[in-house]
């Protein structure tokens, strides 16, 4: 008999479908970004030994699921428009304090992060693979506010440990490597000027030497135009020494508080704050100094060959890591959505095109990765003395700029493809980290040097340094034990099809070898990978 109190079936809802598999997609995104991330996990174990990754394990774990969870809500919370940074120069009574206002999130992410021990590591000498590995796993939520002010800060800890004064270590070095948000010092860099951008050797800022008591003390005058991290406790400041020359010789190197001993603003006055396309998060300004006290850091006539060194060059490698960083989030994000969104009857992530460009992308972060890691274990090497600068000299000038060129391109384009593995979707701020991810991207692709400049100066490295030799050379020892025959045997020939290539252009003036120098840069670095 027929159940007379049923009627006839309700047709589903399409609608109600689809946002129930967007839900399914979101569910599917790691709770923990160490967990998630296998190739991580190898290269640390690869790079340590089985007995130091197990020691670093319970760190890494903690802050892979922080950095999943807390950070990536308080990151994307801290970039909505209505909370970005926004310059207050005053206080209630009419005091200049040139500060900047962060909305809550922001120190909610910068807890976390500092509290990782990113920076307290790196009181200990070759523990530059732990520090960026947690900063990797920060950096899976982009630049959130805080990823560019520790590649500054790490840069700041090397030049005092290998160049600051016995006072200065004393007064600044705990600070810096403190992991307590509350108390802890964090750093900056203020060198590029309007006239000069990445031509460092044009800069006009001036130092004039105070008579005191403490030697090396100077006033600077000028103006910064690119001060990212601007209300850093300590900032590296780049002026012209009287009497030292023309050019980047005639440049010190100085250390400049942000307030004096009194809690008074150290003759520094934030001009207006940058409306960047991205790092947004992050306070970038327009500076100028007037009478600012400032402490010499190293010889002045080494200024520049210092801030390269332990400056700029630590903030390349971190600059890989954070772009390899993009890469991998913007792979996560487009498979696990591929996984879940069908069109055509079935999930995306069976049609071959889809596999085609989730593949690449995987490939290329996962390559990303293990030649930024293979860089800091020669770093680490160096710092505890396994390895002398004799021995990998030449490969570290060339690699961290070649690596930090190559990883910018290539996380671009990768996150260029999880754009398009979301389509429409993934073009909307509100709707996933993509759009973010590009954005900060594409200052990574600016910050610490254009891909031009980063390619000029290996040109100008190789021609007078000779540095392609121990690259090469190494990329060969790479090569030569690789179980797989036929790759090794194609990989050896491109080598040295590449190696005659080079020197050919070598021969050229240097300016119209410019031109073909670039995509035999990028096969070169490729190969590396």
């Amino acid at each position: 008999m027929a159940n007379l109190t049923s009627g006839p079936t309700a047709p589903p809802d399409p609608i109600a479908s689809g946002r129930r598999r967007l839900e399914e997609w979101q569910d599917a995104l790691p709770d923990n970004f160490f967990i998630a991330d296998r190739n991580l996990q190898r290269l640390l174990e690869f790079h340590w030994g089985m007995e130091q990754y197990r020691e670093h394990l319970p760190r890494l774990l903690h802050f892979g699921g922080e950095a999943a969870t807390l950070i990536d809500e308080a990151a994307r919370v801290s970039n909505l428009p209505e909370n970005l940074p926004r310059l207050e120069r005053f206080d209630r009574i009419g005091r200049r304090i040139e500060a900047v206002a962060f909305h809550p999130s922001y120190h909610v992410a910068g807890r976390a992060i500092y509290g990782s021990g990113v920076m307290s590591v790196l009181e200990e000498a070759g523990n530059n693979m732990l520090s960026l590995a947690l900063f990797y796993l920060s950096s899976l939520n982009g630049e959130a506010g805080h990823n560019c002010p520790l590649a500054y800060t790490a840069g700041l800890i090397k030049l005092l440990q290998a160049q600051g004064s016995d006072a200065m270590k004393e007064r600044y070095l705990p600070r810096l490597l403190d992991s307590d948000y509350e108390a802890l010092f964090h750093g900056a860099q203020f060198l590029t000027e309007v006239q000069g951008g990445s031509d460092v050797g044009a800069n006009g800022t001036r130092a004039t030497p105070l008579d005191l008591e403490t030697e090396g003390t100077w006033l600077l005058d000028g103006e910064k135009w690119f001060c990212s991290n601007v209300t850093a406790d300590l900032a590296l400041v780049t002026a012209r020494v009287p009497g030292q020359g023309e050019g980047t010789e005639g440049l010190g190197l100085f250390l400049v508080p942000r307030r004096l001993e009194d809690g008074a603003t150290n003759g520094l006055f934030i001009q207006r704050l940058k409306d960047k396309l991205g790092t947004r998060s992050m306070a970038t300004a327009e500076v100028t100094f007037r009478d600012a006290l400032a402490y010499q850091v190293g010889p002045t006539e080494l200024g520049f060959r210092n801030a390269m060194i332990y400056v700029i060059n630590t903030s390349r490698i971190f600059n890989a890591v954070g772009c390899s960083a993009n890469a991998r989030r913007a792979y996560q994000t487009a498979w696990a959505y591929a996984r879940n969104r069908r069109a055509f009857g079935q999930a995306i992530i069976h049609f071959p095109l889809v596999q085609d460009t989730l593949a690449r992308m995987r490939a290329d972060a996962t390559a990303m990765l293990s030649g930024a890691m293979r860089i800091v274990r020669t770093l680490d090497e160096v710092e505890t003395g396994r390895k002398s600068d004799a021995e990998t000299g030449g490969f570290l000038r060339m690699a961290l700029n070649l690596n930090k060129f190559r990883s910018a391109v290539l996380a671009h384009e990768v996150i260029q493809g999880g754009i398009e593995v979301l389509g429409g979707n993934g073009t909307i701020e509100s709707f996933s980290i993509m759009p973010r991810l590009l954005r900060d991207n594409v200052v990574y692709e600016n910050w610490e040097g254009t891909h031009n400049v980063l390619l000029a100066q290996v040109q100008r490295d190789m021609q007078r340094y000779g540095v392609h030799e121990p690259f090469f050379a190494l990329v060969r020892q790479l090569l030569e034990p690789l179980p797989f025959k036929r790759l090794q045997r194609e990989g050896l020939q491109q080598l040295e099809t590449m190696q005659e290539q080079l020197a050919a252009l070598l021969q050229m003036d240097p300016l119209s070898a410019s031109v073909p120098f670039r995509p035999l840069m990028e096969r070169l670095t490729d190969l590396y990978y």
